[in-house]
């Protein structure tokens, strides 16, 4: 039971002898996770900050720096990559994690590209970032129990999400296929799993769970303003620790 309940964060002895969970002391823990290291990223991390929100950024190291166009209801949209040389001071603050190489889905490779991919792309950005990197969200959402053992036992990485958004607070016990709580362009269900958060009285730990793409908020005139809303709505309350995935989850 000890080992399970280590991984998450901070661990403390109460009067009896047994271990209690908590984030910096609280029992409620709010993080973010953004995928494919774009230069919208840029602009997300504004927002972060203004609201004192931490983000965990997954990347793909072999992709920086590549210019690229998408097609959404007719509008052509930027997935510019941030520069490789401006990494670490992009993403300053907040935690910088793996995606792969060059975004494949990993249930499609065989064991040694999964680990080339994974662990090559983590000791790339460890070197950009400037501390060990140990986080990862998996590319395509290309997941299964293979791909997550192989990950556990060859590479350096202590935690993987990915795509299943399940809508729960409740821990987890596989940190290697570790379930969001929302999609961000979900803005209705997102915004009503915030109130429920916050609205929730809880004497063990609960985590809500954001994922999305920065590019995404391009999509519709009004989703940057819709994001910032809900940024609003779910920052600096007393209750609440807020953290990059690394410091929520480990």
């Amino acid at each position: 039971m000890y080992s399970e309940i280590y991984v998450y964060n901070i661990n403390i002895l109460d009067w009896m002898g047994e271990w209690i969970m908590s984030f910096n002391g609280l029992n409620k823990a709010i993080t973010f996770s953004y995928d494919d290291g774009v230069t919208q990223d840029i602009r997300l991390i504004e927002l972060l900050n203004k609201y004192n929100l931490k983000c965990t950024f997954n990347i793909n190291s072999e992709l920086l720096s590549q210019k690229g166009i998408l097609i959404r209801n007719d509008n052509k949209i930027s997935h510019y990559k941030i520069n490789v040389d401006d990494v670490k001071y992009v993403y300053d603050g907040h935690e910088i994690a793996a995606h792969t190489l060059t975004h494949p889905n990993l249930t499609e490779c065989d064991i040694q590209e999964i680990v080339r991919q994974v662990e090559t792309d983590r000791l790339n950005l460890s070197e950009l970032a400037g501390y060990e990197v140990i986080g990862m969200a998996y590319p395509c959402g290309g997941v299964n129990n293979g791909v997550a053992d192989i990950i556990k036992k060859n590479t350096g990485i202590k935690y993987s999400r990915t795509v299943t958004q399940n809508e729960s607070f409740d821990l987890q016990d596989n940190l290697f296929r570790f379930n969001p709580t929302v999609y961000h362009l979900d803005f209705e269900n997102m915004m009503r799993l915030g109130q429920k958060f916050i609205e929730l009285k809880t004497e063990t730990p609960k985590i809500f769970y954001i994922w999305g793409h920065s590019y995404e908020m391009d999509f519709e005139s009004d989703y940057w303003i819709k994001l910032e809303e809900f940024f609003k709505y779910i920052s600096n309350k007393e209750d609440i620790f807020y953290g990059t995935n690394k410091e929520v989850l480990l």
